[in-house]
């Protein structure tokens, strides 16, 4: 049986939680999807935070499911299950994880790192296959510099390195 949404969270977060009890209680999360897929996919983040710390972040820049309610639903088990600088969420800790979800506008190339703002733009690198992606208005990130020197070592790639540079904006909702 579904909870009723709570008043002032945005129906995906309610969603998204719904998703990660079922899954963390071993049920099929499918069922917590609704039924009525009406939104249209695009690049989301997920992100779960416990103590005011990231416990888990997935997402996908560009969609890769055929709705929004899909994206979210996958993302939310892969940031709680699949990150790999976390051990996997328990059952007994989602009670205090924060959820928060980005949806993402669709990536647009940038000829100069005078077109990005750190706290207006998410930034995507990438060198041949390597990638490197970067939310928005993180916490002591406050310069576009400081993000592309995450991204470069999020994708691996060392100072200096050749790279291509895209930005995108999110609509952020949070717990």
């Amino acid at each position: 049986m579904r909870r009723p949404e709570l008043p002032g969270v945005h129906p995906l977060l309610h969603q998204a939680r719904q998703v990660l009890a079922a899954h963390l209680a071993g049920r099929d999360w499918r069922h917590a999807v609704p039924a009525e897929r009406t939104r249209p996919s695009r690049g989301c983040f997920v992100s779960l935070k416990l103590a005011g710390r990231l416990r888990g972040c997935i997402g996908t820049v560009l969609p890769a499911r055929p709705s929004l309610e899909e994206e979210v639903a996958e993302n939310a088990v892969a940031a709680a299950t699949r990150d790999p600088r976390f051990a996997p969420l328990r059952s007994a800790e989602l009670s205090f994880v924060r959820l928060s979800l980005d949806l993402l506008t669709a990536p647009e190339p940038v000829q100069s790192v005078d077109e990005l703002d750190a706290h207006r733009y998410g930034v995507l690198l990438r060198h041949e296959r390597r990638l490197g992606v970067l939310l928005p208005d993180i916490p002591g990130v406050t310069s576009p510099e400081q993000q592309i020197t995450i991204c470069l070592e999020k994708a691996g790639l060392a100072p200096g390195s050749p790279y291509v540079l895209e930005r995108f904006e999110v609509e952020r909702h949070s717990e």
